[in-house]
């Protein structure tokens, strides 16, 4: 006899509630330094900016810049139904990596790293269920939930100028997306009776892979002021399942049917949606730079999952961030930020193993620079989610995350 196993983020991908991200799918964490300050959409830094607001790149000095860095997220998931708690451990290491070399006549720049999702989740406890207007977690006997989410992007693109304040940047970007579903569930004597079967079993992979473009444009309109602007393309993905199950097994027909795009053969467009970001930078003083950006995700125009039984209309999301940088002296710097964020995803998308929620963060970290050619970067984050109640499931989540980055130049 088997536990129930179902990989939860697998299943949750289908609206892809965000490891950090304040999106139904994209997260914005590419980077350790947004752990501590968020607002980089118009930031001019040699660990971000290639990331985030790639037309700045022109702003920096000439020479060959090395990027990488790793995140580590960890937190809580719950669900609350009937007086009972369905909860889990969330865990994700998110690496990322830049190699991009600026000169007078333009910078070339590479970036490899996460683009959606990103966890791993377990529920030991596993999740609510219902069977026939019943809990079925009654007709069980155990019952374990895990699982995995994983996107990850490229981008490879030049930035260039187009005058003394304006430049400009262009980029191809390919995201690979994998969703996971595996599950096995043993029943209790009264399940037997009712449902004539020992347990069931589920195993299903689903995988795309797109290309789209990335746009940027930055204006220094003064040496304290710079803008910067981002505009990624929506990437079509056409995710196709393979998937091994038995069709005449209540449960594991059960389960499908709540979430269809695990059905064996299945192609399903799941789009990444278009994203405008927008930022500023201002120095305030000469150790003192001020932050504000927002981006806004086209989730309406996106194609996400529209198959029979799981049809949502999701609403366009938006984010708003602050944050602030302070060299307290030549080697060290404080970072502190602030960010909100409206999910878009109605009452509709909600279900015992998908949600996202509304989210505020507050990160701070330290800035430090070893010599002239290296620097490094620690951060720390923790996100408030508001609480939801649908359909008597209130749904909960806290999450948090510690990154280290690092740049060196050549």
């Amino acid at each position: 006899m088997k536990e129930l196993k179902i990989p939860f983020l697998a299943i949750m991908a289908s609206l892809s509630v965000s490891t950090l991200g304040a999106s139904i799918d994209i997260i914005q964490n590419y980077s350790a330094e947004y752990g501590g300050n968020p607002a980089q959409q118009g930031a001019i830094n040699t660990g971000t900016s290639v990331y985030f607001n790639p037309a700045g790149l022109m702003r920096l000095e000439n020479g060959t810049y090395f990027v990488g860095g790793l995140q580590y997220a960890f937190g809580d998931q719950n669900m609350e139904a009937a007086g009972k708690n369905y909860s889990t451990d969330l865990s994700s290491p998110i690496p990322n990596l830049a190699l991009y070399k600026k000169t007078d006549d333009g910078a070339y720049f590479w970036t490899l790293g996460g683009a959606a999702g990103g966890a791993s989740l377990k529920y030991k406890n596993s999740i609510p269920l219902i069977l026939g207007g019943m809990d079925g977690n009654k007709l069980l006997e155990n019952a374990e939930v895990e699982g995995s989410n994983m996107y990850g992007q490229t981008t490879l693109g030049k930035a260039y100028n187009l005058t003394d304040k304006w430049s400009a940047s262009v980029a191809i970007r390919g995201i690979y997306g994998k969703r996971d579903l595996k599950a096995d569930a043993k029943t209790n004597e009264l399940g037997q009776f009712l449902l004539k079967t020992e347990g069931a079993s589920i195993d299903a992979e689903r995988t795309a892979f797109g290309v789209g473009a990335q746009l940027g444009l930055n204006y220094a309109p003064t040496e304290k002021l710079n803008i910067g602007f981002r505009y990624d393309t929506k990437v079509k993905l056409d995710f196709k399942t393979k998937a091994t199950y038995d069709k005449t097994n209540p449960i594991a027909s059960t389960l499908l049917n709540k979430y269809p795009v695990y059905k064996d053969g299945l192609k399903t467009r799941r789009d990444i949606p278009a994203l405008a970001a927008l930022g500023a930078s201002y120095k305030m003083t000469d150790k003192w730079t001020t932050f504000v950006g927002g981006n806004y995700y086209f989730n309406e125009s996106a194609t996400m999952d529209r198959v029979e039984g799981m049809n949502v209309d999701y609403k366009n999301g938006w984010e708003i961030s602050v944050g602030s940088e302070y060299w307290m002296n030549d080697r060290f710097a404080w970072l502190v930020g602030f960010n909100y964020a409206d999910t878009g995803a109605p009452d509709e998308s909600f279900a015992a193993t998908e949600y996202a929620l509304d989210s505020k963060m507050v990160g701070t970290g330290i800035k430090f620079k070893q010599d002239e050619t290296t620097e490094w970067t620690l951060a720390y984050n923790h996100y408030f989610y508001d609480s939801r109640t649908v359909e008597n499931i209130k749904y909960e989540k806290e999450i948090s995350s510690v990154g280290i980055n690092f740049v060196k130049k050549f």
